[in-house]
């Protein structure tokens, strides 16, 4: 469907209704600008921010990931290679794993040994209504424990990403996970988790810094009160071995905009029995919308205004952490996040939670990005939910099968901020109004989605940063149809060349399968450079880099 065809489909069934218009700005031809402060730099952007999550929940593991050494899928040890070089095309800093939710369910050591002695195990996502319908044989309902922790580590460093691994706080005791730490950190003979993982062919420590404190502790971590998991957080960070790391620990944070969560554990181990901080707050928001694939245009700018609220969020938590951590030490960790959609679209029924990946969620997730990277003093790490064949993923995989989402593209394109230096930008460009109203059920269940949502929407947003004389400027466009000619300032600097790198397509759906892999992929172009003026046209609907050469 081309763009033209798909805007005139704007009549709603019921009672929803819908109103957008732009401002008198919005003419077509009509002028954006963006300032660009090179002489006012926010912090450094941590690579970790790009991180990725994969959790042991429907097809992310089994036929995303693990494959088995004896598979006809080109594999690594197991592990489908596809994957492996693709990450490394995107330099993946860090991968989180085994949940998400599985995490608390999880016993490490069930997954470490000799694969065939390993047990079966329910999984935790048993009970999830579409896993319910799969044979007893699915990985989906019993976990086979094939892909452990040795494979997670294996996977780690063949894709060249640090790992982040969420211990289990619900179900197991603190001395499970300094046995786990210990597994993967003792020095090589020291101890006899490091002969065993020796055995598995790895003397030396994985040296994992990075350790998840429980998952969503307020939810299916445990239904904790933040009081609660405040005294439990106490446990499981005390006295744990550091075999000379710095272990860097992710306290379980709330969900999206509980800011009373925040509050309540800060009090807590900033209090008159205070305790070292942890190195990261975790925080969860999730953009839940009802269609992936079969969605109107009226419903294209709520969703791209729900996405936007991480802004806002992070802005609140990091107000209510400021109350007690007065020096910022605690950095916020945006570790699941992404459009979640109710299952209609996933490519094999084991895929629970899977779903087709647009131009739409290429440039919600954009957005998200550009957001950590404003903001970059204050989140140190994030990890887009999930990696391959379920929410918001890069990559969908079955079987032999295999193929890259437009998110990939986004995630190639955004990798040159990593490590840059975050500088100002300011975006002045005509605003999208909308109302809508929806009576639509998301995949949170009753009540999720349906509601108002009501502009006005920004015209273009995104992040700067800057690498010795390179500038990296990401930029969004939601509109639907209008393209926007832009000039670009470059205050405290002037430009030498510039080249862009832009994601849209005709039709906002457009996505890749497997018979037309390629259906979206990125194009280049070239931007008029003048001294400290650069000027592009932004398509409609589109992710665009613009790779600036600084005199």
């Amino acid at each position: 469907m081309r763009r033209r065809d798909f805007l005139k489909t704007g009549t709603l069934a019921g009672s929803a209704f819908f109103l957008f218009r732009s401002h008198s700005l919005a003419a077509a031809g009509a002028g954006a600008h963006i300032e660009v402060l090179l002489d006012e730099p926010v912090a450094t952007v941590a690579p970790e921010i790009f991180g990725h999550f994969i959790e042991h929940l429907g097809g992310v593991i089994y036929d995303g990931v693990w494959v088995g050494e004896n598979s006809k899928i080109a594999n690594t040890d197991g592990i489908r290679t596809a994957l492996i070089d693709r990450l490394k095309a995107i330099h993946a800093p860090v991968i989180r794993w085994p949940g998400g939710c599985f995490a608390d369910s999880y016993d490490w050591r069930d997954g470490v040994g000799p694969r065939s002695k390993r047990p079966k195990r329910t999984d935790f996502w048993v009970d999830e209504e579409h896993a319910a319908k799969l044979p007893n044989d699915s990985p989906v309902k019993f976990e086979p424990n094939q892909f452990g922790t040795d494979d997670f580590a294996r996977l780690c460093r063949l894709s060249g990403a640090q790992p982040y691994i969420a211990a289990n706080l619900r179900s197991l005791p603190p001395y499970a996970f300094d046995q786990w730490v210990e597994y993967c950190n003792s020095p090589a003979g020291s101890t006899a988790y490091a002969d065993m993982r020796a055995q598995a062919g790895t003397s030396a420590p994985y040296n994992v810094q990075y350790w998840g404190i429980g998952n969503e502790s307020w939810g299916c971590g445990g239904q904790f009160t933040p009081e609660a998991y405040a005294s439990e957080y106490r446990r499981f960070q005390a006295w744990v071995p550091h075999y000379g790391l710095d272990l860097k620990y992710v306290a379980s944070g709330p969900n999206g905009d509980d800011v009373d969560w925040t509050t309540q554990f800060f009090g807590n181990i900033f209090g008159s029995r205070k305790i070292d901080p942890p190195f990261g707050w975790s925080l969860h928001y999730y953009t839940d919308l009802p269609e992936a694939l079969d969605f109107t245009a009226e419903e294209v700018y709520p969703a791209y205004a729900k996405a936007d609220r991480m802004e806002k969020i992070i802005l609140d938590h990091w107000t209510a952490m400021g109350v007690y951590d007065h020096e910022h030490r605690v950095k916020l960790v945006v570790d699941e996040y992404g459009p979640w959609y109710r299952m209609d679209t996933e490519l094999d029924p084991s895929h629970i939670f899977g779903q087709q990946i647009t131009i739409r969620d290429a440039v919600m997730t954009a957005l998200t990005l550009d957001t950590f990277v404003r903001h970059a003093e204050k989140v140190s790490m994030a990890a887009c939910a999930q990696l391959v064949n379920c929410i918001n993923s890069l990559f969908l995989a079955h079987e032999d099968h295999f193929i890259e989402t437009p998110n990939f593209e986004v995630f190639r394109m955004y990798a040159s901020h990593q490590g840059g230096r975050s500088v100002r930008t300011e975006f002045a460009a005509p605003a999208i109004d909308f109302s809508y109203t929806d009576n639509k059920q998301g995949p949170f269940g009753a009540g999720t989605t349906p509601g108002v949502t009501k502009g006005p929407l920004w015209g273009l947003n995104g992040s700067a940063s800057v690498k010795d004389k390179q500038l990296t400027l990401t930029v969004t466009n939601p509109h639907l149809t209008e393209a926007r000619e832009t000039e670009i300032r470059l205050q405290g600097g002037s430009a030498v060349s510039a080249e862009a790198t832009v994601l849209a397509a005709d039709d906002i759906h457009a996505h890749n399968t497997f018979e037309q892999p390629r259906a979206v992929q990125t194009r280049t172009a070239t931007a008029a450079v003048s001294g400290q003026s650069v000027r592009f046209t932004f398509p409609p609907s589109s992710v665009t880099r613009l790779a600036v050469t600084l005199s």
